[in-house]
């Protein structure tokens, strides 16, 4: 992991947004002719992804709202999947 990393500010892409619906009571970001449903996971780190925060601040936030420790790998293995897939943009 390079350390520039950590300090890189992501932000959900243009085309994203992020919706809850409460019918089915779930998480979902919606993409031009898209729907994705998100775990509860993957729909924090995409809620915290507001462009002012850094990814160690994404991280320090997970793990305080969690209660858990040692989420950076897993937190930056879900980022690099989701600018892959043009869902966040850094």
């Amino acid at each position: 992991m390079d350390e520039s990393e950590l300090t890189d500010k992501p932000r959900l892409a243009s085309k994203a947004m992020l919706r809850h619906d409460n019918v089915r009571d779930v998480e979902l970001l919606l993409l031009p002719e898209r729907v994705v449903l998100l775990n509860k996971s993957g729909a924090a780190i995409l809620g915290l992804c507001d462009g002012n925060r850094t990814v160690q601040q994404v991280v320090e936030q997970l793990e305080q709202d969690f209660e858990a420790t040692d989420l950076l790998n897993d937190v930056m293995t879900f980022l690099k999947d989701a600018r892959g897939r043009g869902w966040v943009v850094t």
